[in-house]
């Protein structure tokens, strides 16, 4: 086939190769920067192309999309590209986790509780399990599945694998973590409704709270809904009509562990693993891990600093802070890295102040540009701004030679 692949930045290079060693002739578009292209926009609408793989991101006015959808030529995504790669060549089990947050976090946690050996990959990195040794940090485009899923089949083991906007479908699970939505794709499209129509050809369906499908697309059956199977007593979670399967972990008193944790055992049980082990799952770097420092650890670190880090995760985390040290002096780093480009979204300065006022922190360091996030409505908060810092160490350590006691909350967006 002659096909042609748009972006090349997200993924669109590896699925292009894999195309071409499978015998496809293949052509590349640069759809952000051009540099890589290898054929010209010009050139490519005089071509008569079997297949378009362009990303769920792209703007669906974009106008190689406009062209070739009127002269008809068929159009697929890269998730589902990844998905026609991979055929029939699976690793076993394979199971696929999108969603506005808890990726992450779900992963590791399912991750833990699997048999035998695996890969684990998620934004953190890919690991071969059960060493946990780090095999690459590759982002989690669709792209990015093809590697992940060799290596597990190299490894005859499963596959636990996060996926940005949507799944591939080609696994025996595909996880929809949370029912939270916002437009992208220029603001045309919407990122729910995107997630839950790429799972419509997974076998089973795992889905967070408060998602709702259309049941002419999916069969009953094959969904599987969290807040009908899980619960939580306090800091024991219960799965099943019977409520036979469940661990305790103090984790459950977190929103931001909560759902992944429950998410996660939910889907151990519909493995048939025991989710018990989850009462040793202990919080992961830059999602509410705590560390104390400071000469008599006087200090509690809380580290909540990572891709989807906003206000809300700012909020919680300084509450959990304040209530595990004792002590309402708290110094908050918060913004976003500067030149952090593999941040998606930004941590605009609405977001940061709704924070700040939430928090009324005794102190603050900035990260980010020097003037972010001056404007007149933050000027109030000008006098407890102690230090700026370009990067998350930088204010890390900038926090710590303010703080004497307390706590410090790290909330700065970020790709760990």
């Amino acid at each position: 086939m002659l096909i042609l692949v748009l972006d090349t930045i997200h993924g669109g290079k590896t699925i292009g190769a894999a195309l071409s060693a499978r015998g496809d002739s293949v052509d590349l578009v640069d759809v952000y920067r051009g540099w890589e292209s290898t054929v010209s926009a010009r050139d490519a609408q005089e071509k008569t192309y079997d297949l378009i793989v362009a990303p769920v991101h792209l703007d669906p006015d974009y106008p190689h999309l406009q062209f070739f959808r009127k002269r008809g030529t068929k159009i697929i995504s890269h998730h589902e590209a990844v998905r026609m790669l991979l055929g029939n060549c699976l690793p076993r089990p394979m199971i696929e986790i999108t969603g506005a947050r808890g990726k992450t976090t779900t992963a590791h946690a399912l991750a833990s509780l699997m048999n035998g050996a695996g890969i684990l990959h998620t934004s953190a990195g890919t690991y071969r399990y059960p060493e946990r040794e780090l095999l690459a940090r590759t982002g989690i485009t669709p792209a990015s599945i093809l590697d992940a899923a060799a290596a597990a089949i190299q490894c005859h083991g499963w596959l636990i694998a996060e996926v940005s906007l949507g799944v591939t479908g080609a696994g025996s699970l595909a996880i929809i973590t949370s029912g939270e939505d916002y437009p992208f794709a220029a603001g045309k499209k919407k990122a729910l409704a995107t997630k839950i129509a790429s799972a419509r050809h997974a076998r089973k369906i795992l889905l967070g709270e408060g998602i709702e499908l259309d049941d002419e697309l999916f069969e009953p059956r094959d969904v599987v809904r969290l807040d009908e199977v899980a619960r939580v007593e306090g800091s024991t979670a219960l799965f099943g009509a019977g409520r036979g399967a469940r661990f305790t972990s103090p984790l459950l008193e977190l929103k931001a562990y909560r759902e992944p944790l429950l998410l996660a055992g939910t889907a151990a049980v519909m493995l048939g693993c025991d989710p018990k082990k989850l009462s040793s799952f202990t919080a992961l770097p830059g999602r509410m891990a705590e560390e104390r420092v400071g000469d008599s650890g006087n200090i509690l670190v809380i580290d909540n600093a990572n891709s989807g880090t906003n206000a809300v995760t700012t909020i919680e985390a300084a509450r959990y802070a304040r209530a595990r040290s004792g002590n309402e002096e708290l110094t908050l780093v918060i913004g976003q890295a500067e030149g952090d480009g593999k941040v998606c979204e930004n941590f605009p300065t609405d977001q940061i102040r709704l924070a700040l006022d939430a928090i009324r922190p005794a102190r603050i360091v900035l990260v980010g540009p020097e003037s972010y996030p001056q404007d007149q409505h933050s000027a109030g908060w000008e006098p407890l701004i102690a230090a700026r810092a370009a990067t998350l160490e930088e204010g890390y350590f900038a926090a710590l030679a303010k703080t004497q006691s307390g706590s410090v909350v790290l909330a700065v967006k970020t790709w760990r």
